[in-house]
């Protein structure tokens, strides 16, 4: 199949819509075509292997008419991580303002909502109209569920590559809507031991937790990772959730939040050596640097004295918990010893 036939299967727009951008905007001549149903993943190769190139046929010409933003909705999957403080929307809208929209977004009828659009992708261009109070260009097209999700990953992977969490969690939110890892797969161009591996992260990292972070770009496969080992351990996602917390962490780059949650989850427990205090009094922190008691040494008794500002039931937990990890204390020394 060449490849103008097969973009014109899935676009099916009609002979006479020949409209390039750049062009005047019009409505379209032709009605769309009935909407593919989902069916076995083999007849589905076909869709995938069309939608490949789908940006670059939006963008050679097809027609295109102007919505007005409220009535588009986003892709019923979020493929990237609001970023608060992410400073490209505004040069975006800028951009658009002096110059237009240069290349139309791609909508498809909402199936569940009558005279209302989803959104394939461009949900960063529909953002930006929003805020200049202005209508958006837009290519409508009936596309199945499989097939809005793999032009929505191919088209984000072309323009701005989604992070390595972004991926992650797009990933594991495709699963969880009962997706072929197949459909996966060529939504995010990558291979199936990569795609396992993105979803036992995002399953690794609480997702309030990715998302106080954020799409954290220099970030990198290897640092994720290793925090979703991390996290693992019930301290070290504590002293994150008391990370993220912070009244100044929203503030912060994404980059230096995903640094700073790191730094606190990967950071062993604090027993410091007081400075004063007659038999070697010693205090212990948490990773994240919170206070939580005083131990100390008279003769042979061990005084362990909670902080004040620590959590108050800590101190009824440790009394419930002494049993339990003496007991684990006695196994651990008798399997040491035998």
């Amino acid at each position: 199949m060449s490849r103008k036939t097969a973009m014109d299967a899935i676009f099916s727009a009609s002979a006479k819509s020949s409209e390039k951008l750049g062009a005047p905007n019009a409505t379209p001549q032709s009605a769309p075509a009935p909407r593919i149903r989902s069916g076995a993943i083999a007849a589905m190769g076909a869709s995938l292997q069309q939608l490949t190139d789908i940006r670059d046929q939006v963008e050679a010409g097809s027609a295109i008419i102007e919505l007005d933003p409220t009535l588009l909705d986003g892709s019923f999957v979020s493929d990237r991580m609001a970023d608060a403080t992410d400073a490209s929307l505004d040069a975006l809208a800028e951009s658009i303002r002096e110059s237009g929209q240069q290349v139309p977004i791609l909508v498809r009828p909402h199936p569940n909502a009558k005279d209302r659009y989803q959104i394939a992708f461009g949900h960063r261009r529909v953002r930006a109209a929003r805020r200049l109070g202005i209508k958006v260009r837009a290519v409508v097209r009936d596309l199945t569920d499989q097939e809005l999700v793999v032009a929505q990953g191919k088209e984000n992977l072309d323009r701005r590559d989604l992070s390595f969490i972004e991926k992650a969690f797009f990933a594991l939110h495709l699963e969880a809507l009962d997706f072929d890892r197949t459909v996966i797969m060529q939504a995010l161009s990558t291979d199936k031991a990569d795609l396992s591996r993105y979803i036992a992260v995002a399953k690794s990292i609480p997702e309030t937790i990715a998302s106080a972070i954020g799409p954290a770009p220099k970030a990198g496969r290897a640092r994720w990772i290793a925090l979703a080992d991390a996290l693992a351990n019930a301290t070290a996602r504590s002293a994150a959730e008391s990370a993220i917390a912070e009244p100044i962490f929203a503030s912060l780059d994404t980059d230096t939040r995903f640094s700073r949650v790191l730094s606190v989850a990967t950071k062993k427990p604090v027993v410091e050596s007081a400075q004063s205090g007659r038999g070697g009094a010693r205090m212990i922190s948490t990773a994240s640097g919170r206070k939580v008691a005083k131990v100390s040494h008279a003769g042979r008794d061990l005084r362990i004295s909670l902080d004040k500002g620590f959590d108050a039931e800590f101190a009824a937990y440790l009394v419930e918990q002494l049993p339990v990890l003496a007991e684990a204390y006695a196994e651990a020394r008798e399997e040491g010893t035998s």
